[in-house]
């Protein structure tokens, strides 16, 4: 058996020690202590000697947990500036127009929460009155900070922008009803509400993963010289229960690594999530301080309020803080509802000195301790929190701040696990409300049964106060400004017409003509330093090597080693102002750059052109939500899903091989998807993208749109431009007539059945080869169609019909372009047949299609093509199936086309 008192085994032992009999002296020491005063006097001498060490610069690792404590001691808070009395009187009218917003609007169904609010009100007003800055904010050159507001507390800032005269009742009487044009959104959504919204954060764990590379983006910015950001701060409002999802913590060691001391977020720990306690037999704040310490950050705990101070003081053995330890989160939120008899039997009566403790505590002080006293709820301790971490350098900060959820709300509401679906209160309990913030509302307001919305008048001593703190502040907040920046002039034209020689002899893949075309563009004088280039640490792949000498990959630190290619050409350079964002392996982090990036003409009034080039299957399938929060947050830029479609990767297999990415993309109303062919195709998108997003949009035109484009990795022969007259239209409506049987120089016999085939991306080159099979083989004509967009030709052709039910005469451009086209329609592309489908209900024509439905799978291309049934003798086949249902060929041919080519 071991014996416990024996040393154990130290990594320690592996170091020299140069005086083991001080070290020894030092052990017997702190025995001595553990055994005469106890293990916890010796834990607290620990750590007054770690805490010393650290002060004088000596190099230890930190503790991952402090004490269930505040972080800042009460007699080191600084005093809050201004009037707190007038600051409490503002937050109570908040409060309740908060909770009469959600409570009228119930009557509508329509929902809404009341509870979030309640406990993170101080939080957002001791910002809103001390911290955040507006656009106007002179240091912050119209960029003011970046708010993230927590999505279930947006009526509290419904609440505060009618007080401060940004919305009136009528706003408010229509928070969730949008339909009329006059509605406020359920959450923060900036497409709904632009003026107001700037960051979507409802679909939680967006929220903090965004902040966080917003953050990054600020000091990109800064770096690159774009623009001196480095006044404004990011601030990130958080629920204890969000921080489960895994993109909440997803960037939290990035965040430590490039200092982003711009960086805070507040943690609204009220211990309860949706359903009951976020950690309901462990502490969710000690898991989160544990977790962000290991991670670098810096973590100020705001726990208890000044109602605490004298049981602290009371506890000369410790024993009231272990008992805080112990107690789990549930327990915690049981004391709320409980009466004083039962706090002092199950929390004092679990130690005799704290049993000893509560007989000097009156049951008014317990229950003011246990019931209403959260560091969360008083001005003085978060202000102490907030004004620590801007003042902190070095690192991020995480403020836990514990609350009560429901707070203020009456017995009904608080640390009530239901109460997040509570909508409303009654009058008694709005008027026990009233009572306990003190405001002066008259019960005959409450005649008709209706809560009534309070305001003390546009020229009260609180309104006045509130807008001159925000004035002060640089003006109101949250707002989301479009600055009026000017077009971008567009590129050379020589940087898109390079491509339309073709590229002769030479196999070039569509990706590669994509770098090409960007590696031109980023040396534009006027626009080539606006362009961010993103990639989730797969640049190598898709060819991108090239672009790290010449743009240099952006790191905070610059390059502090010698790089091991530095004698090769293209070797790996990293730069402060580095152009590249090469993110590692995330491709979730690359999206939140993108958003931030794509975001910037708004929320910095700089035009930036980012465009993300990631494997297409790891795209829509893995990030999709966030290409919503992109759309929702009006974002504008190109998304390229590389390596695309389901047969041209290789011995990848079937999570590699992409066959649905653009039917994902097809459900986003901001996304326009683009599946081009050849090389002169994707210049032309990428130019009429440039014009729409950035140059001089059209009348009635959406510019807050971003793009998507599926690039292939099969090296073809890219073919010059055809002189077809309106190609450049049709490349970005959707549909051009590449060639005729005739133009092609296949033979076909006078009179030749014919069809159409309609190919996109990669899958053209099987239908070119399909059509000089049908031609020479049997006798049918074939023309091929180059379908750059499904979706871009159903969007208009539903945009037709709407017309049509409108009254207006409107033919959907796919029907304009097949018209006299003779034959049946073919479609085919390395995407499932849904893909292709999109468009069939407004093709005259008699439609069939082809696609790689199923999983995907490893082989070499020919025979995945062959297996999923689109390689050109499918095509063949299929072809001749349709022709010979309309008489066109003999029904044996499609058996013989079977039989020969292996089918």
């Amino acid at each position: 058996m071991t014996d416990p008192n024996a040393i154990q085994p130290s990594a320690l032992d592996q170091l020299p020690d140069r005086d083991p009999e001080e070290t020894a002296e030092w052990r017997a020491s702190l025995d001595a202590v553990a055994r005469e005063a106890g293990p916890h006097r010796a834990a607290y001498l620990m750590r007054r000697t770690l805490e010393r060490a650290e002060a004088g610069g000596v190099a230890l690792p930190k503790l991952l947990e402090t004490d269930y404590v505040n972080s800042i001691p009460t007699a080191a808070e600084p005093g809050v500036p201004g009037d707190e009395a007038m600051e409490t009187r503002i937050t109570a009218w908040n409060r309740w127009n908060a909770a009469a917003m959600v409570t009228r609007g119930s009557k509508h169904g329509v929902g809404g929460h009341i509870a979030t609010f309640a406990s993170a009100a101080w939080l957002y007003e001791t910002g809103f009155n001390h911290f955040f800055k507006g656009k106007e904010s002179p240091d912050a050159d119209g960029s003011g900070d970046q708010l993230y507001i927590q999505g279930h507390a947006s009526p509290g800032i419904y609440a505060r922008a009618f007080l401060d005269g940004r919305l009136d009742e009528a706003h408010l009487d229509n928070f969730r009803q949008e339909a009329a044009g006059n509605g406020l959104p359920s959450y923060p959504h900036p497409r709904r509400l632009p003026w107001l919204w700037e960051f979507p954060t409802v679909s939680m764990g967006l929220g903090p993963l965004s902040a966080i590379y917003q953050a990054r983006f600020n000091r990109y910015l800064t770096n690159r010289g774009i623009k001196d950001v480095s006044a404004s701060h990011v601030w990130a409002f958080l629920g204890d229960g969000e921080m489960d999802e895994p993109e909440s913590t997803a960037a939290l060691a990035l965040a430590a690594r490039e200092e982003l001391d711009n960086l805070t977020f507040v943690i609204n720990c009220n211990l309860q999530r949706l359903d009951g306690p976020v950690r309901a037999n462990f502490k969710i704040v000690q898991e989160l301080e544990a977790q962000f310490r290991g991670a670098g950050w810096n973590v100020v705990k705001t726990l208890w309020g000044t109602a605490w101070d004298e049981l602290f003081q009371l506890d000369t053995t410790g024993a009231l803080v272990r008992r805080l330890r112990q107690v789990p989160d549930a327990q915690i939120q049981t004391y709320q509802t409980r009466d004083a008899a039962y706090i002092r039997q199950d929390f004092f009566g679990a130690d005799p000195a704290l049993v000893e403790m509560a007989k000097l505590l009156s049951d008014d002080k317990i229950l003011e301790c246990f019931h209403l006293s959260r560091g969360g709820h008083e001005a003085r301790k978060v202000f102490a929190a907030y004004k620590a971490a801007v003042e902190h350098k070095g690192a991020p900060t995480v403020i836990l701040a514990q609350t009560v959820k429901g707070h203020t709300l009456g017995p009904g509401f608080a640390s009530k696990n239901a109460n997040h679906q509570m909508k409303k209160l009654s009058v008694d309990e709005f008027k026990a409300m009233r009572d306990l913030l003190e405001l002066p509302i008259s019960d005959s307001a409450f005649a008709d049964g209706q809560v009534p919305y309070g305001h003390p008048g546009a020229d009260s001593p609180e309104v006045r106060y509130l807008q001159e703190r925000r004035a002060a502040l640089g003006g109101p907040a949250p707002a989301r400004r479009t600055h009026p920046v000017a077009p971008l002039p567009a590129p050379a034209e020589k940087a898109f017409t390079s491509f339309d020689k073709g590229s002769g002899s030479q196999n070039v893949a569509t990706t590669m003509a994509f770098v090409r075309l960007v590696k031109d563009l980023v040396r534009d004088k006027e626009t080539g330093k606006r362009w961010v280039p993103i990639v989730p640490d797969e640049a190598r792949t898709f060819g991108m090597e090239s672009l790290f000498p010449s743009l240099g990959i952006y790191s905070p630190k610059g390059q502090t080693y010698e790089p091991v290619d530095r004698d090769q050409l293209m070797y790996y350079k990293e730069a402060k102002n580095g152009q590249i964002l090469n993110e590692g392996i995330t491709e979730a982090g690359s999206m939140a750059d993108f958003i931030a990036a794509s975001t910037a003409y708004a929320t910095h009034g700089e035009t930036m052109i980012p465009f993300y080039i990631f494997y297409s299957m790891f795209g829509w399938q893995r990030t999709a939500d966030q290409m919503w929060q992109l759309g929702d947050q009006l974002g504008r830029g190109f998304l390229v899903g590389a390596t695309a479609g389901r047969t041209t990767l290789t011995g990848e297999g079937l999570q590699h091989a992409d066959g649905h990415s653009p039917v994902i993309a097809a459900t986003n109303p901001a996304a326009l998807t683009y599946d081009p062919a050849f090389a002169y195709e994707v210049a032309a998108i990428v130019k009429e993208g440039l014009r729409r997003m950035y140059g001089e949009a059209a009348p009635g035109e959406d510019q807050d749109v971003f793009y998507y484009l599926t690039v292939y990795n099969e090296p073809m022969p890219q073919p010059a431009k055809p002189a077809v007259p309106g190609i450049d239209e049709g490349i970005v409506k959707g549909l051009y007539r590449f060639n005729t049987a005739e133009s092609a120089g296949v033979t076909v016999p006078a009179n030749a059945p014919r069809i159409q085939l309609l190919g996109s991306g990669t899958a053209i080159h099987w239908a070119l080869d399909a059509q000089r099979m049908l031609a020479e083989e049997w006798g049918v004509a074939a023309d091929v169609w180059s379908a750059t967009s499904w979706s871009e030709l159903r969007r208009d052709a539903m945009d037709a019909d709407a017309a049509l039910l409108r009254g207006e005469e409107r033919v959907p451009f796919v029907r304009r372009a097949l018209q006299g086209a003779e034959g049946p329609v073919l479609a085919v592309s390395d995407y499932m047949r849904q893909v292709p489908d999109q468009i069939a209900q407004w093709v005259d024509q008699d439609w069939s299609s082809l696609g790689a439905d199923g999983f995907g799978l490893s082989d070499t291309r020919p025979a995945a093509r062959r297996h999923f049934g689109v390689d050109a003798e499918s095509i063949v086949v299929a072809s001749l199936a349709q022709l010979a249902k309309r008489g066109g060929v003999k029904a044996t041919a499609v058996k013989e086309a079977r039989e020969k080519y292996g089918l």
